[in-house]
Formats: structure tokens, sequence, C-alpha cells
């Protein structure tokens, strides 16, 4: 499964509007679907799927990523091995391509979890991930709504209420059972300097564990990081014995009572079923169902 982002559509009147989106998320899922059918682990899956992502402008993250306050990306991603519970994750980072694979090498190559900053920078070309220019990340219509954002504030609009929750997610199970899930976002239009989100936080932002899920979450990151959503999913499944479906739906009405959040959720449990639930009005996903049918959704 992977996702595009909540809310990323909910100004879509037209079906058509939504057409990129879904044909991108086809595109990739047939990526992942073929990774897998080569015996590909769950763990390569969601870093390709999600580094696909990373790379279409459309999506917020990578190459699509929003602007901050000061009018310059940072950019939040984690991966998690459900094998292991190993994690890897880098937050507040830019001129990196693909996040998503900057947190794989801190997974692996790291004593660490979390690499942030310059720190994480310097890591990256110490491995020899691909930089590219700060402006690699600066496409027209990210500027466009920055400068649209930077108006608002300077009239004193409420923009918090009108913020479209856009992250990127996957989640994979292989031939072998394994479960992985990664996150990769740019974070929230005109964000102040330093702010991180939900993403790169496993627990929050995603999680996976064989013996239970994988999780994938967007949506506002701070009401995520408050209840810890992605690990209380994987409580109402491993607890209470819920499947995929009903906890993913009981996890985004407790992210709405106890906090008024807002936002989506992609899960595959460990017996392969597969679920996503959102409150808001769209969340662009799609999923690989078990006769190998792709499904792609917005609404």
């Amino acid at each position: 499964m992977i996702h595009g982002g909540a809310g990323e559509l909910d100004t879509v009147s037209n079906p058509q509007d939504a057409a990129p989106y879904l044909r991108s998320i086809r595109k990739i899922l047939e990526c992942g679907q073929a990774l897998l059918k080569r015996s590909g682990r769950a763990l390569d899956a969601v870093e390709t799927c999600a580094s696909l992502l990373e790379d279409d402008p459309l999506f917020n993250a990578g190459r699509g990523s929003v602007l901050n306050e000061h009018g310059t990306v940072s950019m939040d991603a984690a991966i998690m091995d459900g094998r292991t519970l190993d994690a890897g994750a880098v937050a507040g980072i830019n001129r990196i391509a693909h996040p998503i694979k900057l947190a794989r090498l801190v997974l692996e190559e790291s004593d660490h979890v979390m690499l942030i900053g310059d720190g994480a920078l310097r890591f990256a070309r110490k491995h020899r991930i691909r930089m590219v220019p700060e402006t690699y990340h600066v496409t027209k219509q990210r500027f466009e709504e920055y400068k649209k954002m930077q108006l608002q504030r300077q009239r004193k609009v409420d923009v918090l209420s009108k913020h479209k929750h856009g992250t990127i997610g996957a989640v994979a199970m292989d031939r072998k059972g394994n479960l992985a899930a990664a996150t990769s976002t740019g974070g929230m239009v005109y964000k102040k300097e330093g702010r991180v989100g939900d993403s790169p936080i496993p627990g929050a932002g995603v999680y996976a564990d064989n013996h239970i899920c994988a999780v994938s979450t967007t949506g506002y990151g701070e009401m995520f990081m408050r209840t810890v959503l992605a690990k209380h999913i994987a409580d109402l499944i491993y607890f209470r014995k819920m499947d995929a479906e009903s906890a993913a739906r009981s996890g985004i009405a407790y992210l709405r009572r106890r906090v008024k959040g807002r936002g989506g959720v992609i899960i595959i449990d460990k017996k392969g079923r597969c679920a996503a639930c959102f409150n808001t009005r769209t969340m662009v996903h799609g999923w690989i169902a078990r006769n190998g049918e792709i499904h792609c959704a917005y609404l």
C-alpha cells in the first residue's frame, strides 16, 4: 500500500483533476509489485515506492516538498523494518534528492535511529548519497503556495485550518511475511524553521512489527505525535485482536476524539490484510489486493 497525503485533493471538484495523482500511484504500485514478485524484501519495496513518490513533484516529499517560513525546504523521513524493529530517520534536511534513502542508510550504517540537519548531511556525504542544488526542490507550484500563504499570514488569515496534510508513505509485506513501513514529507507550508512533524518518529508517523502490522500515517503531525498514533493502531491489533480495517477506523476515531486531529493511515496487518482510513475529505492512496489487482482512490 502507498499514500500520497491526506487532504491534498480536498479542493478538487472535478475527478479529472485527480487523474495525474492516481496515475502516479498506480505506476508506483506496479513497481513495488514487480519488486516483490522477484522475491524482493518488504524493506526494499517501501524504500523504492517512497523514493519514487519523492521524485514526483505532485506530492509533498522530496522534489515536491513545500517551503517553510523562509522559503526553503526542510524534509523529514523514516523507514522501519518489522523483522527487527530497526528504524532509521532523518529530520530537518535539504539538498537530498531522496530523504528515504538517507533514512535507510541511518538504519543500516549507523548506531542511531535519527540524524538531523547538518549532521545528517555530513553522514549523507560520507556515504555518497545523491545531493542536489537547493533550487531542485523549489518548484513553481510550491513557490506559489508559499507566496499565497505568506500573504495570508500578513492578513492574519487562519491558515492552520486550511493546511493540506501532504505526506507520502508505503507499507509492504513480502513473500516471507516480513513487514516494513516508510514515511517521507516536506512538512507544513510556511512552517517554523526547525519544526519537525510526526513522519520521522517511529510510533507516530511510521511503525512496523512482523508480529503485528505496518503503518504509515499522514496528517497534522503534532496531533499524531501527541497520540503516538501508529503505535496506538498497532496496539489495537495486538492487544484487542482487531484486524487492519477495524484498527484503522478505531485509530482515526481516537485521533479525532482525543485531539480533534485530521489525517489518515494505511495499514497491512500480519495476515496481509490491507486497510486505509481518513477523516479528511480525500486521501490519495492505492493498494494491491490479494489477487494481485491494483486499486487506486482518493475518496
